[in-house]
Formats: C-alpha cells, sequence, structure tokens
C-alpha cells in the first residue's frame, strides 16, 4: 500500500467517506538562500517527497483533523481560531485564518494528513502543509483563488499565525513546481522561470540529525540584520527598497557606516544573488563542475558571513569536497542544522552516501540519514490508487 492510499484508508476508517485527495511536495533549493525575504533570486525545486491531504467539507464550523505521522488528532471551530500548545496544528490553523481573513467562504471540514518530507531536514514540511492546505480548500469549497494568492496566503499563514517570518520561496515552488525542472523566482516581482535539471545530476541530501531549534529566533534576527543595512543604504540612495537593490561598490562606500556585521549580512545576500544568476547560466549549459563550485562558494558564504551553519554541516561540505563524484554541496535551509545538498552524478550515488556517512561518523560519532530524491510537480488533485494527477 502507498502512503497516499494509507492516508486515503485512514480517512475513510475515521470519517466514514470519500475524500478529496491532495498531494503537497517538500523541496530543495538548488541555491539561493536567505534572499527571498530580501527580494532577491532563489533557485528552488519540488521534489518526490510529499504530504498527503485527505479532505471533506461539513455543515458546521466544526474542523477535525488527523495528524497520522504523529498518531494525534486535534480540533477547532472557525468561530474560535487560537493558537494551540501543540505546534503542529498553527500551521493548518492559519491557513484556514487567512482565508476567513480574505473573507472566503471556508466552512467545517475533516482532514487526515501525513507524508514522507522529514520534520526538520530543511525540506520545508512547513509549507507543503500550508500551501498543501490551502490548495485543497480551494478546491474543496470552490473558492476559486488563483495560484499566486494561495502563495500569499500560505505564507501569511506562517508569518502572521506561526510566527516565523520566512519569505516566499517554499510556498511558490510548492505551487508552481515542475517535473525536471528548477524555478528561478524573482522574489521581488513574483514571476519566475524554468531551467532544466534532468536525470544526468541525483540530489543526494545528508541530515546531519541536529534540531534546527534555534534557526526561527535566529532567522528573525538574520531578517532584522538585513533590514538595518537597508534602511542606513537609504540614507545614501534613497531609492533603495531591499537588498535586492544593492552591488557590492554600494556596500564599500558605505562600509564604514554599517556594523560589521550587518556589513557582512549584506555582502552574503549581495553575493548569493550573483551566484543565483550565475547558477542559472551553468544549467543552461549543463556545466555541473561549475555549477557545484558556486554550491561551494554559497556554503562558505553562509557559514562565515550570514553564520547559520553549525560544525555538522561544516564537515559534511568539507567532506564533499574530496569526492570528485560529487559537483558541489552546501547546507540548505534555515540553518543550525538540517540537511547539506550535494549534486552527484547519478552513477555514483550509493559511493557519495557511503563516503559522507562514513567520514560524518568518524567525527561525531553517528551517521547522518541520507534522502536520495529528484524533482517532482508542484501541489496538484491525485487519485491514491495510482498517485496520479487529476486533471
Amino acid at each position: 500500500m502507498n502512503l497516499p492510499e494509507t492516508i486515503e484508508n485512514t480517512f475513510l476508517a475515521r470519517f466514514g467517506e470519500e475524500p478529496l485527495l491532495v498531494r503537497s511536495p517538500g523541496r530543495v533549493n538548488i541555491i539561493g538562500e536567505h534572499t527571498d525575504y530580501n527580494l532577491g533570486f532563489v533557485l528552488p525545486a519540488a521534489i518526490e517527497k510529499s504530504m498527503y491531504f485527505a479532505l471533506s467539507s461539513r455543515t458546521d464550523t466544526l474542523c477535525k483533523i488527523v495528524a497520522h505521522d504523529l498518531q494525534e488528532e486535534f480540533e477547532f471551530d472557525l468561530c474560535a481560531i487560537k493558537r494551540s500548545e501543540k505546534g503542529w496544528p498553527n500551521y493548518l490553523m492559519g491557513v484556514v485564518d487567512q482565508l476567513k481573513r480574505a473573507g472566503h467562504g471556508v466552512r467545517g471540514f475533516q482532514c487526515v494528513f501525513g507524508g514522507d518530507i522529514p520534520v526538520g531536514a530543511g525540506l520545508s514540511s512547513s509549507a507543503a502543509i500550508e500551501a498543501g492546505l490551502a490548495y485543497g480548500l480551494n478546491m474543496l469549497f470552490d473558492l476559486a483563488i488563483d495560484n499566486k494568492e494561495l502563495v500569499q496566503l500560505a505564507k501569511k499563514a506562517e508569518n502572521e499565525f506561526v510566527g516565523l517570518q520566512c519569505g516566499i520561496m517554499d510556498m511558490y515552488v510548492n505551487i508552481f513546481g515542475a517535473d525536471r525542472q528548477v524555478l528561478k523566482l524573482d522574489c521581488r516581482s513574483l514571476e519566475h522561470r524554468y531551467y532544466p535539471l534532468d536525470h544526468s545530476l541525483a540530489i543526494v541530501l545528508l541530515d546531519t540529525r541536529v534540531s534546527h531549534s534555534l534557526a526561527s529566533t535566529e532567522y528573525n534576527k538574520r531578517r532584522a540584520e538585513c533590514m538595518e543595512g537597508v534602511r542606513i543604504l537609504q540614507q545614501k540612495h534613497p531609492w533603495v527598497h531591499s537588498l535586492r537593490d544593492v552591488s557590492l561598490g554600494m556596500l564599500s562606500e558605505i562600509q564604514a557606516d554599517l556594523p560589521q556585521v550587518v556589513h557582512r549580512r549584506c555582502r552574503y545576500v549581495v553575493q548569493e544573488n550573483e551566484r543565483v544568476e550565475e547558477a542559472c547560466r551553468m544549467l543552461e549549459r549543463s556545466d555541473y563542475a561549475k555549477l557545484g563550485e558556486l554550491l561551494y562558494a554559497s556554503h562558505a558564504g553562509l557559514s562565515q558571513e550570514y553564520e547559520v551553519s553549525c560544525p555538522e554541516l561544516d564537515h559534511l561540505v568539507a567532506s564533499a569536497r574530496n569526492l570528485p563524484e560529487i559537483y558541489g554541496a552546501r547546507m540548505m535551509g534555515g540553518g543550525f542544522g538540517g540537511c547539506t545538498l550535494n549534486l552527484v552524478k547519478p552513477e555514483h550515488v550509493d559511493k557519495a552516501a557511503s563516503f559522507l556517512k562514513e567520514e560524518y561518523a568518524k567525527q561525531f560519532g553517528r551517521e547522518p540519514f541520507v534522502y536520495v530524491t529528484s524533482t517532482g510537480s508542484g501541489t496538484h488533485r491525485i487519485k491514491a490508487r495510482s498517485n496520479a494527477a487529476v486533471a
């Protein structure tokens, strides 16, 4: 029995009716970390690992949620939505809260959800939950919300209800992702373009098994530091609205006016935007060696200038450099734990994974988890028996 069937059968056993089924993918980000909330460029891809939702409507205002993976249930009333100390229900209630605020006619519903996206590994399980539920409720209640509005709604759910000031990348690629493609997103204009990432590259993720419990607080702190840099830059360049508008030359001009830590944060973001654009050119040329060097440069910036890495992540990236079969590697996600992303020659995935696991175990006394994945499509309705999209 596949995972969508399991979710459907759990729903049938719990609620006794046929549900609407939705697949909502996780994501990897090839390059462009912490640039999204600075209105820059990112290069993510939706992946095969996903969350699955089984949904049906009710005639009252009660919402009943079953978290299949946790074997927990939660219910709330549309007329009295408030944050839960449990944590996980907030990602779902935040979506419903935003639908209500926007004036959409959502009613009570029942839902079973679960998936194979590892939590805390930087693969954006939270956006898969938020955007997946938003997409499902849009279909369930015929709300006629377009995809870009769904993206914004899911982002607001995390910003305003969950309390993490994330950017828009995770939700955007969740909805707009495409198989065998990465998506270059302009986080200011919300325009995107696809670039090929076919099976000549394997995506291998090494999970440090380090919890990024610091990520939420430090994430918000980094965002504030970038905003401080913009505020100081605006004194000389009033037309600057975000670090997207800033060049390295402009940063050098006012370096004396910037606190050292703010200068480092801003310099990293400006350089990372440049790396994203260069990475797109390398993908068009299938120049994976140069693409890999961009990944290593990105990690160096994240570790030394943005300071969101940790010893475990740094060790995995340094180890990857010792294996020619790995084109490039970097930490991925908010930081302080989670995964490294490795671009590997497909025929050498097993060799690369074994080498990295062994090197990590020597240093830290435990093996990292390994996930091999590939690009996949964005959120869509499915049939459980085949896991095929429904037109």
